[in-house]
C-alpha cells in the first residue's frame, strides 16, 4: 500500500483535541494491531507532509480508523484536519510500528501514545483474550482521557488513571512513578507495553530498570 488516496467516511471529535477519522479502506491494507501509516492530505500543499498515525481499527474491520491529536496552534497537519469533512480525501502510505502485542502485560501510555494499545485491546476483546492486561494511563485532566468509556467497559479495575493538572476522588495525581509501578503494575515478569511523549518514555523506562525489569520485556513506540 503506499500513496492509496481513501475518502473521509466520518470525522468526529472523541476529546476536545483528539479528532476520530474514519475512511475507506484499500484492499492491500493489511496490518497489525498496533501498527501505525503516514498519512497525507489530498489538498494542494499538503501532498508531501507526512504524518504517522496508528491503525485504531481491527485488521478485520472494512474501513481504516484513526484517532489524532490536533495541535491548532502548530498550524500544521494536524491543525488542517481540523478543516476537513466527510468526502475529502487523505493518502496513506506504507505500513510500520515496533508495537506488536506478545503475551499479557502491563500497557502504560501518555496522552495520544494510547493510540497504539486501542486496536491491540480492541483485537484482544473480540477474541475474549484481554485476560490480566492492565492499561496504566496518564493524562492531563479528565477531559483529555481518549476513549475512557469503552476502555473502562472492557478493563473494568485493570483500567488505571493518573492525572497530572486534575485533582479528583477518581483517580490518582502525579506522575507515574517507580512506586505507582509496583502498586498497579501486577507481575514484573510481565510484558510491558510503552508509548507516550519521550520525557514520560524516559522515565517510565528508567523506572522499570530500577524494577530490574529484562529489557526484552518492554516493547516500546516512540510517539
Amino acid at each position: 500500500m503506499k500513496n492509496e488516496p481513501v475518502k473521509i467516511s466520518q470525522i468526529k471529535h472523541l476529546t476536545h483535541d483528539v479528532l476520530q477519522i474514519v475512511t475507506e479502506k484499500p484492499a492491500e491494507a493489511h496490518f497489525k494491531p498496533g501498527q501505525a501509516t503516514e498519512i497525507f492530505i489530498d489538498k494542494p500543499g499538503w501532498q508531501n507532509e507526512g504524518r504517522p498515525f496508528t491503525f485504531t481499527c481491527l485488521p478485520t474491520d472494512g474501513y481504516l480508523e484513526f484517532a489524532i491529536k490536533t495541535y491548532p496552534e502548530h498550524e500544521g497537519v494536524t491543525n488542517e484536519l481540523l478543516s476537513l469533512k466527510k468526502g475529502d480525501r487523505l493518502i496513506v502510505n506504507e505500513i510500520f510500528g515496533a508495537i506488536e502485542y506478545k503475551g499479557e502485560g502491563i500497557f502504560i501510555a501518555g496522552g495520544a501514545g494510547v493510540t497504539p494499545f486501542i486496536s491491540i485491546f480492541r483485537d484482544l476483546n473480540t477474541k475474549n483474550k484481554l485476560g490480566a492486561n492492565k492499561l496504566i494511563f496518564a493524562n492531563k485532566t479528565m477531559e483529555d482521557i481518549i476513549l475512557k468509556n469503552e476502555f473502562q467497559e472492557m478493563l473494568g479495575e485493570n483500567f488505571i488513571n493518573i492525572l497530572s493538572k486534575e485533582k479528583t476522588e477518581k483517580y490518582a495525581n502525579g506522575q507515574i512513578s517507580e512506586d505507582f509501578i509496583k502498586k498497579h503494575g501486577g507481575s514484573l515478569n510481565s510484558y510491558f507495553y510503552l508509548c507516550g511523549p519521550p520525557p514520560m518514555m524516559d522515565a517510565v523506562e528508567k523506572h522499570l530498570a530500577h524494577l530490574n525489569v529484562p529489557t526484552d520485556k518492554v516493547i516500546k513506540e516512540a510517539f
